[in-house]
């Protein structure tokens, strides 16, 4: 198992490289980014339109976005109790060189359920939606998301990759439970269309709703070291 080892020990240098990155400012930054109340408002943007063009068929998607999100976190959690590999700032070895941003967590990190989760909504949204623009956005979002827990030093990048192949395994898997839903005709008899595209129009507004998002976390960070009350 030598070359498993050589990959770990990759895995560990990888990360105590991109953990090094890091001043007071970003980790404000990136402790707002990595608590998932802070994108509250993004998520009911897409809870929004899922309802808007759904309609009728809006409540078994949103019970499918639901059994996604609870999917992903528990699998993960899963993982992490049966693999039982140390998180950076839990390894006697490297504990010390983690730059670690307010909690350590749990003992164990692989897989990331921060990972998962947002993985898991961008496959399966993404794949709702068919809107390219929708799905970049949603890749980016999952892809900070997750990057915060490797500066926050609780995560190393394997753990964050596990994590979002997790993801898009739960993600698509749902999708195709989707897929068979639309085909029954309990769910024809809905009022709705059940292959609603995400028109441009509200591709624009999501990212909108984004974009204020990071401009508050970044005035709200300005703010509060510009008064020193950090």
């Amino acid at each position: 198992m030598g070359w498993l080892q050589n990959i770990l020990e990759i895995d560990k240098q990888l990360f105590l490289y991109l953990n090094s990155f890091h001043n007071d400012f970003w980790d404000t930054i990136m402790l707002m980014v990595t608590r998932k109340e802070t994108w509250l408002p993004f998520y009911a943007i897409i809870i929004f339109y899922i309802i808007k063009n759904y309609r009728g068929k809006a409540l078994p998607v949103l019970l499918l976005v639901a059994l996604v999100v609870v999917a992903s976190d528990q699998f993960s959690v899963l993982l992490k109790e049966s693999i039982q590999r140390l998180r950076p700032v839990h390894d006697p070895e490297i504990g010390p060189l983690v730059h670690n941003v307010l909690r350590k967590g749990g003992l164990h990190g692989f897989v990331s359920s921060h990972a998962a989760n947002s993985f898991a909504i961008f496959a399966f949204t993404g794949r709702l939606f068919k809107n390219r623009w929708y799905s970049l956005l949603l890749l980016f979002w999952a892809l900070l998301f997750s990057y915060s827990r490797i500066y926050s030093g609780v995560h190393y990048p394997l753990d964050i990759v596990g994590g979002a192949l997790l993801g898009l395994l739960i993600g698509e898997g749902f999708f195709r439970v989707y897929l068979f839903a639309a085909g029954r005709k309990w769910f024809s008899r809905l009022k709705g269309d059940e292959s609603a595209l995400l028109p441009s129009s509200q591709a624009i507004i999501i990212y909108l709703v984004f974009a204020v998002l990071m401009v508050t976390v970044f005035a709200v960070t300005s703010i509060l070291h510009h008064y020193n009350y950090l």
